[in-house]
């Protein structure tokens, strides 16, 4: 069952947060810390009340599977950009413990209908290049290039 995320679900949200830390680390460890998680207890409760930056949860019986962080824009009155709304994935993770059951698939496609539902033009998101596993399925689901950030280590 898909469902957005309550108080309750913090701690398996931290832990599953704490993958995904993991494998960035493991990839960029210039970027990225080991042994920390992305919010803390009190942020994660503040965003689970926020409706512009609903998370929603892959629930098998109490044991959150999986999340996505998601996060509405909309650039009203922006000089260059037209006054679209974009549901961006902050993040999407899946427990290693359950990828390949295809629980990842019913959570896009769960946030896909909620943009839809929402009146969303689009559905956006970010992926590292170091996320090979990612990045193929995000592909698989249909998603394509928008832009690409690059950099120069110096």
């Amino acid at each position: 069952m898909i469902r957005r995320a309550k108080q309750a679900d913090i701690p398996q949200i931290l832990n599953l947060l704490s993958q995904v830390l993991s494998v960035h680390h493991k990839g960029r460890p210039d970027l990225f810390k080991a042994g920390v998680v992305k919010y803390k207890p009190e942020e994660l409760a503040e965003i689970i009340s926020d409706d512009t930056r609903p998370i929603f949860v892959a629930d098998d019986g109490g044991v959150v599977k999986g999340y996505a962080f998601c996060i509405l824009q909309q650039h009203k009155n922006d000089n260059i950009l037209t006054d679209i709304k974009t549901l961006y994935i902050d993040d999407l993770c899946i427990d290693e413990a359950c990828r390949g059951q295809h629980i990842g698939k019913s959570l896009y496609e769960y946030v896909l209908s909620y943009a839809k539902e929402i009146g969303c033009y689009n559905v956006t998101l970010n992926v590292w290049q170091l996320n090979e596993g990612a990045m193929k399925f995000y592909e698989a689901c249909g998603l394509s290039v928008q832009k690409i950030g690059m950099e120069k280590i110096l």
